[in-house]
């Protein structure tokens, strides 16, 4: 394969106008995906939403956004998209986004029983989250391609840093959407699925930028000889099955795979809970809490750019992994451990939750590139993504039967007890992974992504 450097890795500010048009669809989806997030204590109220659903309900939606993608859906298409490529693949991926995000919106404006319209919503998250996890393949492989060589780690970084920022503009408007009521007064329908009405008509930008993202890689194939005349894959290019073995008995992309569904699991499941554990914990009241849990994606939207800048002159990307794997674990500590009834607490855990969300990824995902052959990257994305997926299928079903069960003080901390475990093995991973590192500097995994 050509090795695409310096004005070969994407022309100029023709890079950056194609990482724009990557950025949006993943900041659409990631809104879509936690438009109920600062919503979540409605749910312990089922008696106040015309919509019926209880907290249980709830997390039993949230788990339908992994479960095409945990029962192989996942690896298969990462497979289809290293054989016919980002162009096609990711396409069909980001119209099933939009065609699911469409069902959910259906499910919560029809009016059914709760026993019908969560099934339909629970379908419509399904193809949404795969159509969601499959084009974030397909934008993280395109960035690898497209910066390879120059500033991938910050690259990604910013893309990391804008999807965030979907879920920070979920945070921040869904409690504007959907106006708190006084106790007695009903959610209708209408009100509670303004954010999925909102966070479609996002995820329809972020579909015609990625038709422009298209025609730009089209462009870029045809220029670098990435493909022949006739759009055929050049031999040695060409994805073979034995590939998929050669990843699942290589150690690192294990690990990586590993750290990827703890520290994942730790942050993306506690979000959908978030303002469920801190009101009771901190004595917060809805308002401060929107807030509070805000200030994940936004620490991420400052310092994941700059820590993927970091990673790219300095290298060191294992150090980096466990320091914010570390960070993400005493952040979980102080969430369950902290002084009761204390605000303070409450917003110095979550900076350290969100500074820990920055770094690795920061550090994580340029490195998957560093093991695995570029040939490989789709199905190498596509199996880390699976076995995330298979932590936030059932998080969020045991957190949320834990909210049904118990509530108030005695549900948030049960809720952490699993939080801390994940990001007990998550530091014992990332330190695996340091010490592998150490005994193989020949895999480069610690240098700077730019040698």
């Amino acid at each position: 394969m050509p090795v695409l450097t310096g004005k070969k890795a994407g022309a100029g500010s023709a890079r950056w106008v194609a990482l724009i048009c990557l950025m949006v669809p993943m900041f659409a989806s990631y809104f879509f995906d936690d438009m109920f997030s600062t919503l979540s204590q409605i749910f312990q109220h089922p008696e106040s939403l015309e919509l019926g659903w209880d907290s249980a309900d709830y997390g039993f939606y949230a788990g339908g956004y992994s479960f095409l993608c945990v029962c192989g859906g996942l690896v298969v298409c990462g497979v289809l998209l290293d054989i016919f490529g980002v162009r096609i693949i990711g396409s069909v991926f980001v119209g099933l986004m939009a065609l699911g995000a469409a069902i959910v919106l259906f499910a919560l404006r029809s009016g059914l029983a709760p026993g019908t319209s969560l099934p339909i919503a629970y379908i419509g998250c399904m193809i949404f989250g795969l159509g969601s996890e499959i084009a974030g393949v397909a934008v993280t492989r395109s960035i690898a391609k497209w910066f390879k060589g120059r500033n991938v780690a910050f690259a990604m970084g910013a893309q990391v840093a804008v999807a965030r920022l979907g879920t920070a503009a979920a945070f921040i408007l869904a409690p504007v959407l959907v106006a708190r009521k006084a106790e007695g007064e009903m959610y209708s329908l209408a009100e509670t699925a303004r954010p999925a009405l909102f966070g479609l008509c996002l995820i329809m930008i972020g579909v015609l930028l990625w038709g422009v993202f298209v025609a730009m890689d089209a462009r870029f194939d045809r220029q670098h000889g990435v493909q022949s005349g006739r759009g055929s894959v050049r031999e040695e290019d060409k994805f073979k099955f034995s590939d998929l073995l050669r990843l699942l008995t290589n150690k690192r992309f294990i690990m990586i795979a590993l750290l990827c569904v703890f520290f994942y699991c730790c942050i993306i499941s506690f979000k959908k809970f978030g303002t469920a554990i801190v009101i009771p914990r901190f004595g917060m009241d809805v308002d401060s809490a929107k807030w509070v849990i805000t200030m994940i994606p936004f620490f991420t939207v400052i310092f994941t750019p700059l820590f993927g800048a970091l990673v790219d002159k300095a290298g060191k990307a294992t150090l980096w992994m466990t320091i914010g794997a570390g960070l993400v674990l005493l952040a979980h500590l102080l969430l369950r451990y902290a002084p009761q009834g204390v605000p303070f607490w409450g917003y110095f855990s979550i900076a350290i939750l969100g500074t820990g969300y920055s770094l690795v990824p920061s550090a994580m995902w340029p490195s998957v590139p560093k093991i695995v052959p570029e040939r490989n990257l789709g199905t190498a994305y596509s199996l880390i993504y699976w076995v995330q997926n298979m932590g936030m299928l059932i998080v969020p079903v045991f957190v949320g039967r834990i909210f049904k069960i118990s509530d108030g003080v005695e549900a948030a901390c049960r809720a952490e007890y699993i939080f801390i475990a994940l990001g007990a093995l998550a530091i014992a991973v990332a330190l695996a992974l340091s010490c592998t590192s150490r005994k193989h500097p020949e895999l480069a995994l610690d240098k700077p992504c730019g040698s």
